[in-house]
């Protein structure tokens, strides 16, 4: 299997889960003051099953981490990850636990 990576295209406002020369899959955003907002994401039909999805958000997550970002995830399947994943929890601003229902 080739090489997985998480790559950020600010060009397009997403990031992407690689797998060799291919783009698996993209969690899309918009930055705000401060803040990632997670919009939407979506991973290729021929890759699902893989646990690309988790790879590309928890990649997108250690990123706004890096950068110092809150998150807000709008997104269902982002929103879904941090809530099994606790551990990301502290990146929602905790006034926006009730609104994401976390």
């Amino acid at each position: 299997m080739p090489p997985t990576e998480v790559v950020d295209a600010p060009e397009q406002h997403r990031f992407e889960v690689r797998t060799g020369d291919e783009v698996a899959g993209f969690t899309e955003y918009r930055l705000q003051r401060g803040a990632i907002a997670f919009i939407h994401t979506e991973i290729d039909p021929r890759f699902e099953g893989r646990g690309l999805g988790s790879t590309l958000v928890r990649g997108a997550l250690d990123e706004a981490r890096r950068r110092g970002l809150a998150v807000l995830p709008y997104c269902p399947f982002v929103r879904s990850f941090i809530d099994g994943h606790r551990e990301y929890l502290d990146l929602v601003p905790e006034d926006k636990h009730t609104y994401f229902r976390l």
